[in-house]
């Protein structure tokens, strides 16, 4: 008896190609439209970083590749604001192994206790190495002098260079960024140091496509700024994003504070009042510190911003840098910093 069909065949009608030459419908088919929004299914789904995300992917990813090219990384730390929120991305690139280098801090001798305090409490939480460099050392033994001014932030650049050659660092991730300055505005991602340690702003590397050039010949080293295309605001929000700690300095707080060329110094032991007028004008305010540094040259501004929410309000309204309202090393010429760096400063 032969097999009666009662419907349509079941067996796979699918026509694979069995030579190059022969195309499947599939293949000759003109392709469809791509769908509109409104026709996407549910299933569907589009994943986008945020600014802060994708400001974190990059410096993470900077991080990694510094790591992963260099064989003696160190990150300058200083407690600030913006060394604390790299620290923090480099503990998160290497999460849950600690961070794969040693920390620098070049410091000064008149750092604000505060900070001196916040700094020593996360080496100690994190079980960080951390390498310090003294300017104190070399004014004792007279390879630095004291300046007239009492400021002591442009002598830091030897006690780091000095630092970079003894412990042989080939790169040194620093938290500048590029709306801080114009001289830090003419960086790149990989900033390479001759074997002097001195910058050439007129010899920077192109970095296409997020590629980064590290090759630098026996003797000199790079800076690396993962922190180049952040701002002071997405510092601030990034802060307020990951409940970042910081040294109590940065908010609201009565200090007592003089005037001296627009900018508002404490009273303390590195810094007081210079002639009469400076003195008779010392009163307390309520102040906070938009960036911290050598106390002698590092100013405030008066502020009611107690939470880290008022302090992005603040920022988000201000049309000054922090540097450029609060620090008088950069005052001392009109290309100061760029000067600095060009010796090999931060």
């Amino acid at each position: 008896m032969s097999a009666v069909t009662t419907g349509p065949s079941t067996a796979p009608t699918d026509h694979h190609p069995t030579h190059p030459d022969e195309k499947s419908d599939a293949l000759t088919a003109p392709l469809a439209p791509p769908a509109s929004p409104t026709e996407t299914t549910e299933t569907t789904s589009t994943y986008r970083l945020t600014q802060l995300e994708s400001l974190e992917s990059e410096a993470i990813h900077i991080i990694r590749e510094v790591v992963a090219e260099f064989e003696r990384p160190v990150l300058l730390f200083s407690g600030g604001k913006d060394s604390v929120v790299m620290l923090h991305l480099a503990t998160k690139a290497f999460w849950p192994a600690p961070v794969p280098f040693p920390l620098l801090h070049v410091d000064t001798g008149h750092n604000f206790p505060e900070v001196l305090e916040y700094r020593d409490a996360t080496v100690e939480r994190l079980g960080a190495r951390l390498e310090v460099a003294s300017v104190q050392d070399y004014l004792d033994d007279g390879r630095l002098l004291e300046r007239a001014d009492g400021t002591r932030n442009p002598l830091q650049t030897q006690p780091l260079l000095d630092a970079i050659t003894g412990h042989k660092f080939d790169a040194v991730f620093g938290g500048g960024r590029r709306d801080e300055e114009k001289a830090r505005a003419k960086e790149r991602v990989i900033s390479l140091r001759d074997e002097f340690g001195q910058w050439d702003p007129r010899n920077q590397r192109p970095e296409l496509w997020n590629l980064y050039n590290g090759r630098h010949r026996p003797g000199e080293h790079v800076r690396a700024f993962p922190l180049s295309n952040w701002t002071e605001l997405d510092i601030w929000r990034y802060i307020a994003a990951e409940k970042i700690d910081l040294p109590s300095l940065y908010y609201a707080h009565e200090r007592e504070v003089f005037e001296r060329d627009g900018m508002l110094l404490a009273v303390g032991p590195y810094s007081q009042p210079r002639n009469d007028t400076e003195r008779a004008d010392v009163r307390t305010e309520t102040v906070r510190y938009r960036t911290v540094g050598d106390m002698s040259c590092t100013g405030a501004v008066e502020s009611d911003s107690y939470t880290v929410d008022d302090v992005i309000t603040e920022v988000a309204a201000t049309r000054i840098t922090e540097r450029g309202a609060t620090r008088a090393d950069d005052r001392i010429s009109e290309a100061a910093m760029e000067d600095r760096k060009k010796e090999g400063y931060f």
